[in-house]
């Protein structure tokens, strides 16, 4: 295993030495293990944006949730960080031809990279890795060797082939030139978020503050990443940038997840998965060697979470992330958004964290588990008919509500889901919204205004939505009035037998905006 360190004496007055600089990931070049600036390997990588998202943070009720975008990158992936720092040192080290093992983004990075440097590579990918990525692997020159097994197999296969040859082979985690590229993500984050908070809005211009994230999310396969990232975290704030370490989070395919699972267990050493059920085949790594010890010692150290996620559920984050906020990206990715989902709905994350996901790479089109086959739809006016609706979904919810409701109280303090409930009533029709922005003043809403339904926000500051209900109820004139609760947490037994029969559906934020929502929205003005 290989650590770099860095003799860089003081780095205090760093922010104001880069506003001159490009925003690339070579910016940070005092931190990064390359001696010679003649052997750089570059193709623009880094200074991805750091995006805010905005729908989807209002249904979940967070302030400050942020997407690192590294789907900007040369070959669309975060890799892209990777394979310039590794193969620049390798160009400095003399290296001519090398190896490398992957499940997909890697070895299309390294190919683009490898070709860039004059470097003859071979890349071992598993049988899994879909046909149209091995061709983008091909299309750089890169000797491509398919192997039936699982990634594992694939590692196993790819060093023994480097040994017999002599030829060098990337080691990934337990080499410094990996993890020193991705740390690289955590700089960039930092110093973002110092213009979001500290800045003037200007880029580039000098600061004197840089801010770490509460929590910084990532879809995990071998751990790589994440390892990374916090020894970026960590550096910075040896050298005075920022004041506090992130807590990160950790999600894997449920089908795949010997990092989470050992976790859980409270084990020491990961226990592998020989056989790996996940469709999402850039995350099928079984055995996290070394990568699980340090995961842990990082969680154990800082705090955070592990939490695995099925295949359909980074389905659907994928979908509800481009539908809402306009960001497709591949599955690997949607992973750690549908992690993001599950640690909001168990309250681990509070909504006025600060959170960065990392959106790791771009939309991988002819993935079928994607869209599926049919992934048009032809809608029929004429033979139109009133389907079933889906159990959770807001326009569900209205379908059992008489049709003589016209006016709508929504009482919700996050102004941004405020908004997006009422764009989703109004698709389903011509009604008059009603905004109260706290729970006090959607008593007084109602009593006032006497709407025909409420949508009202459960966990709000002060007067909550538990306290609006027994005013409800206190009254005569409005207990009867229907009430639609959407909520961010997932709640007790004794939350939900304090609510039943007081309200009409319960709906969780981030699931009511699902894949049935536009076709219901169509039917309906049909």
């Amino acid at each position: 295993m290989l650590e770099a360190y860095y003799e860089t004496g003081d780095l205090s007055g760093w922010p104001q030495a880069l506003a001159d600089r490009p925003f690339d990931m070579w910016r940070y070049r005092e931190l990064l293990p390359l001696r010679d600036p003649a052997n750089l390997v570059s193709m623009g990588e880094g200074g991805t944006p750091l995006v805010k998202a905005v729908n989807v943070a209002a249904m979940l009720g967070l302030k400050n949730l942020y997407l690192k975008d590294e789907r900007q990158g040369p070959t669309g992936s975060f890799k892209d960080r990777q394979a310039s720092l590794a193969i620049s040192v390798m160009k400095e080290n003399d290296v001519d031809e090398a190896v490398v093992a992957s499940t997909g983004n890697v070895a299309i990075a390294y190919g683009a990279y490898a070709a860039r440097a004059g470097i003859k590579l071979w890349a071992f990918l598993t049988s899994l890795v879909p046909a149209d990525k091995m061709r983008e692997v091909a299309v750089y020159g890169t000797e491509v060797v398919k192997v039936t097994g699982t990634y594992d197999h694939t590692k196993h296969i790819a060093a023994s082939f480097a040994q017999s040859k002599g030829l060098f082979i990337d080691r990934g985690i337990r080499s410094f030139a990996s993890k020193e590229g991705m740390k690289t993500v955590a700089f960039e984050i930092a110093e973002q978020l110092g213009l979001v908070f500290g800045g003037d809005g200007g880029w580039p211009h000098a600061r004197g503050q840089w801010y770490a994230p509460d929590w910084y999310i990532q879809s995990v396969s071998g751990g790589l990443g994440p390892v990374g990232v916090m020894k970026g975290f960590k550096e910075l704030r040896e050298h005075g940038l920022i004041d506090s370490m992130p807590k990160f989070a950790c999600v894997q395919a449920a089908g795949c997840d010997p990092i989470v699972r050992s976790w859980k267990a409270g084990q020491e050493e990961a226990t592998p998965i020989n056989n790996p059920q996940t469709l999402i085949t850039t995350l099928a790594t079984g055995d996290p060697g070394p990568a699980y010890k340090m995961l842990r010692e990082l969680m154990m150290r800082y705090g955070g979470a592990m939490e695995s996620v099925t295949d359909e559920e980074a389905f659907r984050a994928l979908h509800t992330m481009a539908k809402l906020d306009g960001f497709s990206m591949e599955p690997a990715a949607a992973v750690a958004f549908a992690g993001l989902f599950k640690l909001v709905r168990q309250g681990i994350i509070a909504p006025h964290e600060v959170v960065v996901v990392n959106l790791t790479g771009h939309t991988f089109p002819v993935e079928k588990q994607i869209l599926g086959d049919e992934w048009e739809r032809s809608v029929d006016l004429a033979a139109a008919t009133r389907p079933a609706m889906p159990e959770e979904g807001l326009l569900a919810a209205l379908s059992e509500i008489d049709e003589r409701v016209v006016r709508v109280a929504i009482i919700e303090d996050n102004p941004d889901a405020a908004r997006l409930v009422e764009r989703i009533l109004q698709a389903h029709g011509d009604y008059e919204i009603l905004h109260a922005p706290d729970g006090e003043a959607g008593i007084t809403l109602v009593q006032n205004e006497r709407p025909d339904l409420i949508v009202l926000d459960l966990m709000m500051p002060g007067v909550d939505g538990f306290a609006v209900l027994d005013a409800l109820k206190a009254d005569e004139s409005l207990r009867d009035v229907p009430v639609i609760v959407v909520t961010a947490k997932d709640l007790t037994p004794q939350e939900r037998q304090r609510l039943s029969n007081q309200v009409e559906s319960l709906l969780h934020k981030g699931s009511f905006i699902d894949e049935g929502v536009m076709q219901d929205i169509i039917e309906r003005l049909s």
